[in-house]
């Protein structure tokens, strides 16, 4: 028996024989050629590249109904595939280094990959893989080769193995057959995870030489809730998983049938969960597990993968589509959250000594302003669509948001003058995740519509530590005093200016946290959309007054432990229903 860790991407567990897939490698073979056969090779990668479009758009109208909704993933490497950093760059690379185009394909990824390591954001970075997808789609092209992995001998019920899986692979999957899937690379955050926790699928990605540890039909569990890949496991084991596997069936089930159910609580305090959200991918996973709309849209996706800047149109499509289709619930859009070392446009690109408190977020974009504008202009032209807000980051007191509504004021009469419609009322919301923010929140909630707390970074400024380093990481608490001080602040200084104070940090898709948000007095948690069904059930088991009284008590205590400890113990005696289903320790929730 050899146990693997990995990364659970999309949860379940599995159990079945193992279907080995090993993909055969693209050798690159590297040919100078005379300048009289660049336009004869330049038109070898377009003749390439066209037939991969080909290629792409068939898969594209051969997707079954059930999947549909899910071709804006392959749409999406259709537009990788003419992306200058990758078509115009090659043809470049043709002419000016007098090289085949295979080589030159390879110079090219090579830059990219040389771009996407100067990025910090580990989610920016891993759309790497889907232009590394799509790259290797033009090679096979150039080269001959099949790119695409064969299932079709996947005839009976067995867990798929193999060192990567693109978004189309795991289209072509078959859910009866395919019980679940373990790959060397990959990332929760990749589109090959997504489109699998769609499909319900279970999956563990990340796993180092799973290829060469197994062999085909050989017994495997696959623990998509741990991250966890045991090999021809002993028959104790065995019985054990099957065990979990069969509770987990029952606790999905019955998670799933709070998914539409309102979030309120027994004593009938009704709050709203909404999602997080990052592509426009993820719109059928958020209305899956009944999301009341979105509660934070990072817009930073389309800023860092371009060559240059998105223009206006570019992003005015994008939040068009995202508001059109999650109408009528609202969709809130927080505006450009990254400094400028991150933007792949080198615009502003210095080397600052601490990046997360340097020139990033509000400050980036009110010195940047023609790159602010165009993105309000987009923002402000979408909100004629549907149910839009807009939500700024980073601001640490009123000077900002002052000079922020002046700018958006002159925005909304340049509009105006050139007949673009738009909802003049739109609302305006700014994060609270700065400590001056929070001591300020009553002269700041006079100035805005809502407040959003991020409790990442608030955490991680309040108390001094970065997330990253792991000499400190260990310190990163939640439930330190201070943070829950400081929350209860904010959400205080909003109710009593009038305005909702929701939460879109990762405290709000965690259970354990739960009973402290409602007994602060929370109006909006935003999460993960997959976390919501058992968010919303805890919310349905809970009694507010309850949680006033517990949260009570909670800021009396001075250590962070003893919180920890007594939130833990109040979880176990008034969730005991959660408890008796499954143990939370096997689905993540960090109890």
């Amino acid at each position: 028996m050899e146990i693997l860790k990995g990364i659970a991407a999309s949860p379940g567990i599995a159990i079945g024989e193992i279907f080995l897939l090993n993909a055969k490698k693209i050798k690159t073979v590297k040919r100078k050629i005379d300048k009289n056969s660049i336009k004869g090779e330049q038109e070898r990668f377009k003749s390439a590249v066209s037939r991969i479009e080909k290629q792409l758009k068939r898969l594209i109208d051969e997707l079954p109904k059930e999947i549909k909704e899910h071709s804006s993933i392959l749409q999406s490497h259709i537009l990788m595939l003419r992306d200058k950093m990758v078509y115009d760059r090659t043809l470049e690379l043709i002419e000016d280094e007098t090289i085949n185009a295979e080589w030159a394909l390879d110079k090219a990824m090579s830059q990219i990959k040389a771009l996407f390591a100067t990025v910090k954001d580990a989610y920016i970075r891993e759309r790497l893989e889907d232009i590394s997808f799509v790259i290797n789609k033009v090679k096979a092209a150039l080269t001959g080769a099949e790119t695409r992995l064969d299932l079709s001998s996947l005839k009976r019920p067995a867990i798929v193995v193999a060192n990567n899986l693109s978004p189309a692979d795991t289209l072509h999957m078959r859910k009866e057959n395919c019980l679940g899937f373990v790959t060397e690379l990959g990332s929760r955050t990749s589109h090959t995870a997504i489109l699998a926790k769609s499909l319900g699928i279970p999956a563990v990605v990340g796993v180092e030489n799973i290829t060469s540890s197994c062999l085909s039909g050989e017994t495997l569990i696959l623990d998509a809730l741990k991250g966890k890949v045991i090999v021809e496991p002993d028959e104790e084991t065995l019985k054990t998983y099957e065990a979990k596997q069969k509770n987990y069936i029952k606790y999905r089930l019955e998670v799933i049938s709070n998914s539409n159910l309102p979030a309120e609580t027994k004593d009938g305090y009704r709050i709203k969960v909404k999602a997080n959200m990052e592509l426009v991918e993820e719109i059928p996973i958020i209305i899956q597990h009944g999301a009341e709309g979105v509660g934070l849209f990072r817009t930073e996706f389309l800023y860092i993968t371009s060559k240059a800047l998105p223009t206006e149109e570019e992003l005015f499509k994008t939040y068009k589509e995202v508001v059109e289709r999650l109408r009528p619930y609202p969709v809130t859009i927080r505006t450009l959250d990254i400094g400028g070392d991150k933007l792949a446009s080198g615009i502003c690109h210095e080397n600052e000594m601490n990046p997360a408190l340097g020139l990033r977020a509000i400050r980036l974009c009110l010195r940047e302003q023609g790159l602010f504008r165009a993105q309000l202009r987009a923002i402000l032209r979408a909100s004629a669509y549907g149910d839009l807000r807009l939500l700024f980051p980073m601001v640490s007191g009123k000077t900002e948001l002052v000079e922020v509504k002046a700018l958006l004021r002159d925005i909304m009469d340049e509009l105006e003058r050139e007949g673009h419609g738009f909802n003049k009322d739109i609302k305006i919301g700014i994060m609270i995740e700065v400590p001056s923010a929070v001591l300020v929140a009553d002269i700041l909630a006079r100035e805005v519509d809502f407040f959003s707390i991020g409790t990442n970074d608030l955490i991680q400024y309040s108390l001094a530590i970065d997330r990253i380093n792991e000499a400190v990481s260990h310190l990163y608490e939640p439930l330190h005093p201070g943070v829950l001080k400081m929350i209860k602040l904010a959400v205080d200084a909003g109710h009593k200016a009038g305005i909702e104070v929701g939460m879109c940090g990762e405290m709000a898709g965690e259970p354990i946290y739960i009973p402290i948000l409602l007994g602060i007095g929370l109006d909006e948690l935003s999460m993960n959309a997959m976390a919501i069904p058992k968010i919303k059930k805890v919310i349905r088991l809970s009694q507010q007054e309850d949680c006033f009284q517990f949260v009570s008590e909670l800021l009396s205590l001075d250590s962070a432990k003893l919180v920890r400890e007594k939130a833990l113990t109040f979880f176990r005696d008034n969730y005991p229903q959660d408890m008796e289903t499954i143990d939370f320790m096997e689905v993540g929730l960090s109890i």
